[in-house]
């Protein structure tokens, strides 16, 4: 058995005996590593936490997916088997509809008019959606705009037509690849190292911090910068959890993250120019600027059929066209 779900799952049955929620302390699990910028925040968030509520609330943050993947964890959270648990847009696409609008590629023209979004109505709606059973949106965190890196040299548009690209299960990541003219090939990220290595796949889509903090570019020398989407990260709570929590409880959680998606503007900048910079200078690696006209063109149907269908996400779309630069 393979030793990383031996030790998920004994986690996991641990949290199931315990309860969800013992007494002052919650448990928040996420995929990235501690050092990263929003294990860093996590951190600061449950210092926050703890401050506003003098003690009687805490969070314990698993760094590293130690408690299981995203979608597994949102899982664990809906079922009231964990408090807390960060994945992004993209994964809560299949829980939640809604949150295919913040996964339309081009629908940010920049990471400030993702901040305005983010930050406000729009944002606020997203996160108040019932759309998923068992859990509540407690958060949002800016985590940059996404490109693509390859293992290949790409200098522009053309160069991406029929190279595989993993992508993350999400309906609307899959259509833009194939928009782009690429072959979207869903994988695991912990398994997205060794596609890399092994030519599995050609290339991936992340922000920058993915060629350092997991180390993909040891194996992915080009970055290139076409910034196709400004996927947020979010964090929900159990209803479970979320039930029994103090009404000053829950908002000493409001409170905290809505610090945490303002600081995460001015780390997550900070850290990408630093980690650009380690690309370059200690993996070897290029970034590559390329024309993003093409790339908007291609996937410009999104956007016009995700308006044309109407509902709550059209309306909410035109409030985020309102907000561009």
């Amino acid at each position: 058995m393979n030793l990383f779900k031996t030790l998920a799952g004994a986690a996991t049955t641990a949290i199931v005996i315990a309860g969800p929620l013992a007494a002052e302390t919650l448990r928040l699990n996420h995929n990235l590593p501690e050092q990263s910028v929003t294990g860093q925040n996590f951190e600061m968030f449950a210092d926050r936490v703890n401050e506003l509520t003098d003690g009687d609330l805490r969070i314990r943050v698993f760094h590293g997916g130690q408690l299981g993947g995203q979608r597994e964890s949102i899982e664990l959270v809906q079922q009231g088997a964990l408090d807390i648990a960060k994945t992004n847009a993209a994964e809560m696409e299949a829980f939640d509809p809604i949150y295919s609008i913040f996964n339309l590629p081009y629908i940010f023209t920049s990471g400030e008019h993702a901040m305005r979004v983010l930050q406000g109505e729009v944002g606020e709606a997203v996160l108040a959606s019932d759309g998923a059973p068992g859990l509540v949106g407690l958060g949002l965190l800016y985590e940059g705009c996404r490109s693509f890196y390859t293992n290949k040299p790409v200098a522009s548009f053309d160069d991406i037509q029929g190279m595989k690209i993993r992508v993350q299960p999400s309906p609307s990541a899959i259509r833009m690849i194939e928009l782009m003219g690429a072959q979207p090939t869903p994988i695991a990220f912990p398994e997205l190292y060794s596609a890399l290595q092994q030519g599995v796949v050609d290339g991936a889509e992340n922000n920058v911090g993915a060629l350092t903090y997991v180390r993909h570019g040891e194996v992915a020398k080009t970055f290139v910068r076409n910034e196709h989407s400004c996927i947020p990260a979010t964090y929900v709570i159990s209803q479970s959890t979320w039930d029994k929590l103090s009404d000053e409880h829950k908002a000493a959680l409001r409170t905290a993250a809505a610090e945490a998606l303002e600081r995460s503007w001015t780390m997550q900048g900070e850290d990408e120019t630093a980690q650009e910079a380690k690309f370059i200078g200690e993996m070897g690696g290029s970034i590559v600027e390329v024309d993003k006209a093409p790339f908007i063109a291609a996937v410009a149907p999104m956007i016009a059929d995700a308006k044309a269908a109407g509902g709550e996400a059209a309306a909410l779309i035109e409030q985020i066209e309102a907000l561009a630069d």
